[in-house]
């Protein structure tokens, strides 16, 4: 791989595109193909000038999977187009590829030979050299994600049955399997039986011999008890994971899922000394299942392990690989403020440049139940606030991608939807409640957003392609790590960063990021006390108790980290141990009320 992190994927619509911008230049990036409507819209978007766009109509037999199909083709074939001009490019200044090389981290082997080659006198060699390198040149992959949760069955009026095929998830795998790409799918939020099920039948998600498949599978996990969980699930189908993906229970983007109080740092330690002996369990189940299906003897897979989630120094990313031994970072909310790769139109981008820590907040706004981050300067949340002072609180429900709801109806609704919070209302001012009481559950039924809608209207806005009467609210999902970049930048600039060329936080008070992450779960568990403090029950205290035990036990492995900590980050030496103790008596203080 040329490069050491990747982009994970942002929201719906904020990284939809972001391979057409930095796969040339050797980075992987992740889109999202959850919602086949702004799919199809991209695709038509991006079609050459020169190329006829054929609307895959919802009529059509399997629209949705054969339109993220067409969508990723679409996207393979620029890229490759993108690739082949760069490497029969000059290496002059301008150029894209002496971009790429320069953009590659100092340690990589490419870098130190594009470095000899621009120092070489003799003509010949240096020619020899040049070519030597266009050889070498890699492109970033186009990887996809789909959330498991996400997985609404789909009906065919008239229609006898209605296989389940035509689930949302199910349709999205499909549409990938049957696309040209060699790349990697990330599952994330959970396992779907069904979903992980049928990833068996696409023979391009098994090995070739003794090569490996050709689409790959990528588990993002929070924890090693349910990454080894999901894994071997997959293992005794003939499916290997290639790589884990550890993300920060709630210091990351978009969907938030905590732990029991169990942080990062601990977690990637169980993997640094697991993951060999996982990996052995693993390939037993993985080699018998090939065995029964038919397939000769393989070797044992490669397996990455990466990690994501509140990094925001040279100094976090280098401790992180050295240390835990991991083979890349992600880097997600940052690149929000990288309008060279991402779909952050100019107000929501000029909010998040000046925002402070304040304005990131984890939310009850999705209307899937799972914590969410939010934004509160968002276009979005101005909208949903001014719905409800003029009486009309919910959204239209076009897209329903997200209903789940039977509380009132026989067909699935959605949360945030105008009709579900009328009801929802109407249920509440028959309980006659006391105001503090009706206030907290008015809030709690009317705080869901439309993330369907809202989480794609920043890319239509930034392209000029809002249609007549559509809705251009913004919902935008950083992680609290955003709080600490306070300016636009250039992906050159970010890169450097990353490598720790240049520093965009210089002068910013920041903690580490095993503090911040400390700090969130510190909040996290205070509102779940607060919530729980009038009906609490025995289970629910020993609950609690045992979060706060478990991030105390956390606290304490950081304090055992110190001096290997310190090596990497000689800067932080005073503060993280003063932060350490800090945020250990606000733990220790969290007293957890027993039920008489």
């Amino acid at each position: 791989m040329s490069h050491t992190f990747h982009i994970p994927v942002l929201g719906l619509g904020y990284s939809i595109d972001t391979p057409l911008k930095v796969a040339r230049y050797g980075i992987s990036s992740v889109v999202s193909i959850v919602d086949d409507e702004l799919v199809e819209r991209m695709r038509e978007f991006h079609t050459p000038a020169d190329t006829a766009f054929v609307n895959i109509e919802k009529a059509c037999p399997n629209f949705r999977s054969s339109r993220i199909t067409a969508y990723l083709n679409l996207l393979d074939q620029i890229v490759n187009k993108q690739h082949e001009s760069l490497k029969h490019q000059g290496f002059t200044a301008s150029a894209d590829i002496t971009r790429y090389f320069r953009l590659l981290p100092a340690k990589a082997t490419t870098r130190i030979s594009y470095e000899r080659m621009l120092t070489e006198p003799n003509p010949y060699k240096k020619s020899c050299q040049q070519n030597r390198l266009r050889s070498q040149i890699i492109k970033g992959r186009i990887d996809v994600n789909i959330m498991s949760k996400v997985d609404k069955m789909n009906y065919i009026k008239g229609a006898p049955d209605h296989p389940e095929q035509l689930s949302d998830a199910l349709a999205a795998l499909k549409g990938f399997a049957e696309s040209n790409l060699n790349s990697s799918l990330i599952l994330s939020a959970g396992m779907n039986t069904r979903l992980y099920t049928y990833l068996e039948e696409f023979p391009q998600f098994f090995p070739i011999g003794y090569q490996p498949s050709k689409k790959k599978i990528i588990l993002k996990v929070s924890d090693f008890r349910s990454a080894f969980i999901q894994a071997k699930f997959l293992a005794k189908k003939g499916l290997w994971v290639h790589e884990f993906r550890i993300e920060s229970g709630l210091n990351c983007g978009g969907h938030a899922f905590a732990t029991e109080g169990f942080l990062l740092g601990p977690i990637l330690e169980e993997f640094k000394q697991k993951r060999n002996e996982m990996a052995s369990e693993l390939f037993t189940g993985y080699r018998s299942a090939l065995e029964e299906k038919g397939f000769g003897e393989v070797s044992l897979p490669l397996t990455r392990v990466t990690v994501q989630g509140g990094i925001g120094t040279y100094e976090e990313d280098e401790f992180l690989q050295q240390y835990y031994q991991v083979d890349g970072t992600g880097w997600g909310s940052p690149f929000l403020l990288v309008p060279e790769a991402t779909n952050v139109d100019d107000e929501t981008l000029k909010q998040l440049a000046s925002a402070d820590e304040g304005d990131f907040y984890i939310s009850g706004s999705s209307p899937l139940g799972i914590p969410f981050n939010n934004f509160r300067r968002s276009s979005g949340e101005a909208q949903r606030l001014k719905r409800i002072e003029e009486g009309r609180p919910g959204n239209p429900c076009t897209k329903k991608y997200l209903v789940s709801n039977t509380e009132f109806t026989t067909t699935p609704i959605c949360t945030a939807s105008r009709k579900y919070q009328n009801l929802k209302i109407k249920e509440l001012n028959r309980k006659a409640l006391p105001a503090e009481d009706y206030q907290k559950s008015f809030d709690e039924i009317t705080e869901k957003v439309c993330l369907c809608e809202g989480l794609c209207s920043s890319v239509y806005i930034k392209n000029d392609m809002v249609k007549p009467k559509e809705n251009r609210a913004v919902t935008i999902c950083p992680g609290p790590n955003t709080a600490y970049f306070s300016s636009i930048y250039s992906l050159d600039e970010m890169v450097k960063h990353i490598y720790g060329k240049l520093n965009l936080l210089e002068g910013i008070n920041r903690p580490n990021m095993f503090i911040n992450e400390i700090k969130l779960y510190i909040s996290y568990l205070k509102k779940d006390m607060e919530n729980s403090l009038r009906d609490i029950t025995d289970k629910k205290a020993k609950q609690l108790e045992k979060f706060r035990n478990q991030l105390l036990n956390g606290i304490e492995y950081y304090e055992s980290l110190v001096p290997e900590l310190i090596a990497y980050q000689k800067n932080i030496a005073s503060t993280f141990q003063a932060d350490l103790k800090r945020v250990r008596e606000l733990t220790e203080s969290m007293a957890i009320q027993q039920v008489p």
